[in-house]
C-alpha cells in the first residue's frame, strides 16, 4: 500500500510476496537480520511482522532515513528497529548478525562500493550466517532477459560506475569474505534471489 507524501517504490508491492516466500524458509532459524539499503522502508514494514520471530534492523545512507522512519511510524512492528545510518564504504554498526538482506542495491552501488560491502561482511555476519541478495545479475556474462540489458544501459548512462553485476564476480567477492553461495533462485521480472553462507573456521580449514 502506498501512502500520500511517503517515499514509494512501486516495485516493492510487486516483488515482496515472491521474496517473502523464500525469506520464510531461509530465515526460519535466524534471530538478528540487518537490511542493507532499506530505501523507502516498504520491504521492512512488510517483512518484519510476517517474520515475527526475528529482529529486523533497517539501514541506509543518511538522506533516506527520514522516509524509512515515516513508514516505520505508520506501520510499526514490535520486532522492527529504527534505521541505522550506514554507508557500506564507511563504518558499520556494531552488530552480531545471523542474516543480512539487501534488495536492488548492488547494481545501484559503484563497483568499489560493492567490493567494500562484501569486505565488511565478516565484521558483522556470524559464522554460519546468511547473506541474501535480491536483484538482477548477469550469469555467465549474459543478461537474464532483454529488459535487463536495457536496464543496465540506463543505469550506466546515469552513473557509469553502476550497472548489473556478474554473478561470478559476486561469488569471488563473497569467497574473499569467507562466504560460499548455496542458492540461486529465479524470481519474477528477470530477477534473482542469491544466498551465500559464511563458512565457519572449521569448514574453511577442511576445504583448504
Amino acid at each position: 500500500m502506498s501512502r500520500t507524501g511517503f517515499p514509494d517504490a512501486p516495485a516493492c508491492a510487486r516483488n515482496r510476496e515472491p521474496i517473502l516466500a523464500h525469506l520464510r524458509r531461509l530465515f526460519a532459524n535466524c534471530k538478528q537480520v540487518l537490511e542493507v539499503g532499506s530505501g523507502t522502508g516498504q520491504h521492512a514494514v512488510y517483512f518484519a511482522p510476517r517474520l515475527s520471530h526475528l529482529t529486523w534492523h533497517t539501514s541506509d545512507r543518511a538522506e533516506y532515513l527520514s522516509g524509512i522512519r515515516a513508514w516505520l511510524a505508520a506501520e510499526p512492528a514490535e520486532n522492527l528497529r529504527e534505521p541505522l545510518q550506514l554507508d557500506v564504504s564507511g563504518e558499520w554498526p556494531a552488530l552480531a548478525l545471523d542474516a543480512i538482506f539487501t534488495a536492488n542495491t548492488l547494481h545501484i552501488m559503484s563497483a568499489q562500493s560493492v567490493q567494500d560491502f562484501f569486505r565488511a561482511l565478516p565484521q558483522v555476519l556470524e559464522p554460519g550466517g546468511l547473506l541474501v541478495v535480491y536483484g538482477p545479475v548477469k550469469i555467465d556474462g549474459a543478461f537474464v532477459g532483454p529488459t535487463n540489458e536495457d536496464f543496465d544501459r540506463q543505469l550506466r548512462q546515469r552513473d557509469p560506475h553502476s550497472g548489473i553485476r556478474d554473478l561470478e564476480w559476486l561469488d569471488r567477492l563473497a569467497q574473499g569474505a569467507g562466504l560460499v553461495r548455496e542458492e540461486l533462485n529465479d524470481l519474477p521480472a528477470n530477477n534473482q534471489l542469491m544466498v551465500w553462507r559464511r563458512v565457519s573456521e572449521t569448514e574453511g580449514s577442511s576445504n583448504a
